[in-house]
């Protein structure tokens, strides 16, 4: 062997590319507008709403109209507002259902599908359909099905309109799991999407590999398919915490949010713009109800990131 031979192999450094102008114009547009609206329209908002929640205002006469109350409206809420606790206790029946109905059932229809079924393109519109639908006209709906004189189910069971008719809207006890079976209903094709979406991205070669050691469906999909949806989990958690906790134009369609349909969004809808405008009593409303999804959220995500770190 001779010297020439021996000598190691110089290693060749790649230069970091240079950013032209233009480029750098382009990136600052595509993360800087975006990052301005939201905290424009989102995050200035928010604050805001949250330091006029220790006020009094009415909403008119500017700035000066504003009296700071400190905490007296959030003792007001918790203590003598009455409409409060069915609220926070609907929303939290509305996440809890949607957790425990759409999510699953989600995940379940979008594993069926990315099996390349015969049909499964006509399945997927025809299960996405609803999300297309504006939750008004899911409210629509509702009523046409659920409508003691008129609906559809009363109609099929021979009730309508008689003396022992079920009145699904007007019950206090019935009406929210009325709503909330059209509310999974447009929410399980969202989720099936999402999911549909994550079980593209994982590596076929995965399963094919689990499936040589002997894996069953449930195996591959439990020890493969599973961790591979972890980014795809968090999108899920935080859209089904949102969509439950802004649920807001099916309830106001039927009855205007009252008698058995309160929800935490249609308090602060009708104290801050209703007939008796309380911007700062709407605004402790709407500050609870950013704390309690961010209760939910928060703790997950950061479970997620540490996982994330630590793997």
């Amino acid at each position: 062997m001779t010297a020439l031979d021996s000598t190691p192999p110089t290693r060749i450094r790649s230069r970091p590319r240079r950013l032209s102008p233009r480029d750098r114009l382009t990136l600052t547009l595509m993360a800087g507008v975006p990052t301005v609206l939201t905290v424009g329209f989102v995050w200035i908002p928010a604050l805001l709403s949250m330091v006029l929640s220790f006020s009094s205002w009415p909403g008119i006469g500017g700035v000066s109209s504003i009296h700071w109350v400190g905490l007296q409206n959030y003792r007001t809420i918790f203590t003598i507002y009455p409409e409060f606790t069915p609220a926070v206790q609907h929303n939290l029946l509305w996440l809890a259902v949607f957790f425990c109905l759409p999510a699953p059932l989600g995940l379940f229809l979008a594993v069926q599908l990315d099996k390349q079924i015969r049909f499964s393109r006509f399945y997927q519109n025809v299960l996405f359909m609803p999300v297309v639908l504006s939750l008004a006209l899911i409210g629509f709906m509702t009523e046409l099905i659920f409508s003691p004189t008129q609906g559809l189910i009363n109609n099929l069971t021979g009730h309508a309109g008689q003396h022992g008719m079920i009145d699904w809207l007007g019950d206090p006890k019935l009406n929210i799991w009325a709503v909330l079976v059209m509310a999974c209903w447009r929410q399980t094709g969202y989720i099936m999407i999402m999911y549909l979406a994550g079980l593209k991205s994982v590596d076929p070669a995965m399963k094919e590999a689990a499936a040589l050691d002997g894996a069953n469906q449930w195996q591959t999909f439990r020890h493969v398919v599973w961790p591979a949806l972890r980014s795809i989990n968090v999108v899920v958690l935080v859209i089904t915490v949102v969509e439950s906790l802004r649920a807001f134009d099916i309830v106001y369609v039927i009855n205007h949010g009252t008698n058995g349909l309160q929800l935490l969004s249609v308090l602060v809808t009708d104290n801050i713009i209703g007939e008796a405008s309380r911007i700062g009593f709407g605004s402790a409303l709407a500050t609870i109800l950013l704390l309690i999804s961010m209760a939910f959220i928060v703790p997950y995500l950061i479970t997620v990131f540490r996982k994330d770190q630590r793997g």
